[in-house]
């Protein structure tokens, strides 16, 4: 069994936890700086649950120091560069879920000469996004357009936003907020946060979808000079992007974000009632004929056994449980920085961690 520590014990570190121990792959640890029910579960389940204090970095390196292999950073963005210079010390494989660009840039710079992987965005988006549009990019001589779609969303809003929280209020409003990836007529550039609005019928319902950030991943950098125009847009329910503009513009919140952040935890609900909706389009040239291949997933909350995963948490924990699994066995890049779009496609989708995104 390979010996593997979890820094965060919320919905989707908790979630992977009990994938690893389940596969009876991985002897798994658990810290966190406060005790939460989740974590009796896993407890019950043979995962080891420590209680310490992971923002102190005194701390976090002697909870490093216990012979581990891997490491999942799965704390809020902001822990991010603690955790990853803590890591750094102790020559530990490195894998995080992150959608936060300045922590993966750091990574990229800090990982080239070392001999352990350092692999961050392993979750749904980036993560299996990046992955499969990488796959379906392969098919043409010729790319014109990429169209990178996802949501999770709540199945029964009740509110003006049309939105619950299913996953960090923090990571939210972070993507939200910062210059998104993209490539225009050739050319990498950045585009604005909530805008680049569109809308879309599927299965009868009208959603929208905007510019975000971070969900790219490392894919403008993989496809420049070979794509004339590839995006990555978040999916909500009609109406959600114009309220959020108001929040963020209007009334000045892009400037407070820790007091938005405060307002939406204690006045929208959050609810294990999702489902995650993914969509992606790639248009080009095969034989000099223009043709368009799509892919399309939907993943709502469901029960595993016994237990309750909302669509986030089967999606998410099951990514990045894929590429450690992949790593163990040696089938990526055993060192250094690596790409989620350098993962081997036809490994990845077969692994069984990924069971979820394509459950009939």
């Amino acid at each position: 069994m390979k010996k593997i520590i979890i820094l965060g014990s919320g919905k989707i570190g908790s979630t992977a936890a009990f994938m690893l121990q389940e596969s009876k792959k991985f002897q798994v640890t658990i810290v966190d700086s406060y005790r939460n029910d989740l974590q009796t579960d896993l407890e019950k389940e043979g995962v080891t649950i420590v209680i310490k204090n992971i923002s102190d970095p005194i701390i976090l390196d002697e909870i490093l120091g216990n012979g581990y292999e891997y490491v999942l950073n799965a704390c809020p963005y902001s822990l991010n560069i603690k955790i990853i210079d803590a890591v750094v010390k102790k020559g530990i494989h490195y894998f995080d879920l992150s959608e936060d660009v300045t922590s993966s840039n750091y990574i990229k710079e800090i990982a080239k000469h070392s001999k352990h992987a350092f692999i961050p965005q392993c979750g749904l988006a980036p993560g299996f996004i990046s992955i499969s549009a990488k796959h379906l990019c392969n098919y043409f001589d010729e790319l014109k357009d990429v169209k990178l779609r996802v949501g999770a969303l709540t199945l029964n809003p009740n509110n003006m936003l049309k939105y619950n929280l299913s996953w960090s209020t923090d990571g939210l409003l972070n993507e939200y907020s910062h210059p998104c990836d993209a490539i225009v007529n050739g050319t990498i550039t950045k585009v604005l946060p909530l805008e680049g609005l569109e809308y879309f019928y599927l299965e009868g319902v009208e959603y929208e979808a905007f510019n975000t950030s971070g969900g790219i991943g490392g894919l403008a950098e993989k496809l420049e000079g070979k794509v004339e125009n590839l995006d990555y847009k978040t999916i909500r329910y009609k109406g959600h992007r114009d309220l959020m503009k108001f929040l963020f513009d209007d009334l000045g919140f892009k400037n407070d974000r820790p007091l938005l952040t405060k307002i939406f935890n204690e006045n929208i609900a959050t609810t294990t009632e999702d489902v995650i909706i993914i969509y992606i389009s790639v248009t080009g040239l095969k034989n000099g004929i223009l043709e368009q291949k799509t892919v399309s997933h939907t993943i709502p909350n469901q029960m595993v056994g016994h237990k309750h995963f909302t669509g986030i948490q089967l999606t998410t924990a099951g990514s990045v449980c894929a590429v450690i699994d992949l790593h163990s066995q040696g089938k990526i890049t055993q060192s250094g920085y690596v790409m989620q779009e350098d993962i081997p496609y036809d490994d990845y989708v077969k692994s069984p961690f990924l069971k979820y995104y394509f459950k009939k």
